[in-house]
Formats: C-alpha cells, structure tokens, sequence
C-alpha cells in the first residue's frame, strides 16, 4: 500500500517497458545476428569474442548497438535532468518518443527487410537508442527492483539478501515479464513475422504513454511525482 502511494501507476507500467525489453531483443539477437540492443552486458561480450575472432560475432554490430544506447541514455539522462517534470510527464513523454523510435525500426523491417548489412544497423541503432533512454529513464523513476533492462542485480537480490516475501515478489515480477516478453517476441517471430514483436512493443510503449499522462492528470499524482 505504501509503495503504491509512493510510485503510483508506475511499478506496472516500468513492468511493461520490461516486457519491452524481452520483445526488442528477442527481435535483435534473433533476425539481427548476436546482438542486443537492451542488454549491454552480452554486447560487451560479444564485441571481445569478436575481437578475439571467435564465435562468428559482428563486431561492427556491437560497437553500434554499444554506442547507440550510449547516445540514448545521455539524451534521456539529460532531458530528464534538464525538465525535472512530474514523474508520470516523464515516463509519458519518454515512451512516447522511444515509441516513435520502435515505430521507424518496424517500419524499415517491414519495408527493407533485414538482410542487408546498412538495414541490420540502421534498426540496432534506433532499437539501441530507444532503450537507452528507457534505462536513463528508469533510473530518474527509482522505482526499487525495476531497472526495465538490467536483470543481474535482480536475481541475485533475489535469492542473496535475507528479506520479505512480499520483497521477493516483487523482484521476481520482472524475471518474468522479461522472460514472457523474449517468449512472446520468439514465438511471433516463428510463428508470424520479422517485425512483428516491435509492432507489439511499439503498442505497449503507446499505451504505456497514454496510461501514464492519464494518471499524470488525476488530482492524486501529487502523492507520486
């Protein structure tokens, strides 16, 4: 009850942005080559195996994606910095343009295709630059457990640090939707097509901004921004 009068609506929206995640780069590491363009951790990785020359990585790919969300965490760390607005203004905004961002990838998936090279890192770039703003932008939010991206700190708290039950909830909640937002972007992938999963994540994004100015606007948010 407390933490609900703390952040609001926003726990479950940044569960949906999490959801987002699994969808965006079940779609790049799967139709992209081995690259994220959420997760910079096995970007990291992959750019020293493909330094070393092993395991067939791209390296060019990597530094993009690398770079990109860079570019898109600095811009969203600092607008976020720069406006201070009421949390639920930011979060709208914010997913407002990274849905503009998926929107223009989908669309050149849909159009292009990805088999070419200027294709593949034309859609990790704008994929990356999305999801920087959306980590830069949850860490502004602080909403305990829900960095959006960043499930290695999550887990271990998980299992490591002596707390409540209600704590571990809470903490398992994004495992899964990470984990159902990779399933569901590889099913549609198999099963459907290319760019669907960032049609799908272009119309949570979409309703996480428009359920976020809405809730924004009610006389309550003030308990929350």
């Amino acid at each position: 009850m407390a933490a609900g009068r703390v952040h609001g609506p926003l726990p479950v929206l940044l569960v949906g942005l999490t959801v987002v995640t699994g969808l965006v780069d079940a779609f790049s590491y799967l139709s992209l080559g081995h690259v994220f363009v959420a997760n910079m951790t096995g970007n990291v990785v992959f750019l020293g195996f493909g330094l070393a020359g092993v395991g067939d990585i791209a390296i060019g790919a990597s530094l993009v994606a690398i770079l990109a969300f860079i570019l898109g965490a600095a811009l969203g760390g600092r607008w976020a910095v720069d406006r201070a607005p009421h949390r639920g203004y930011l979060l709208a905004t914010a997913t407002t343009v990274q849905a503009a961002l998926v929107v223009g990838a989908a669309t050149v998936a849909q159009t292009v295709g990805v088999g070419g090279t200027t294709a593949r890192l034309t859609l990790v770039g704008l994929l990356a630059v999305a999801m920087g703003g959306q980590n830069a932008i949850a860490r502004r939010l602080a909403v305990p457990d829900l960095t959006t991206t960043v499930l290695t700190l999550t887990v271990t708290g998980l299992v490591a640090d002596a707390t409540t039950w209600s704590v571990r909830l809470r903490r398992l909640v994004p495992i899964v939707a990470m984990l159902g937002g990779a399933l569901t972007g590889g099913a549609l992938l198999r099963w459907v097509s290319t760019p669907t999963p960032l049609w799908l994540a272009a119309a949570l994004l979409i309703s996480c901004a428009a359920t976020a100015h809405t809730a924004t606007r009610r006389p309550q948010s003030s308990a929350w921004q």
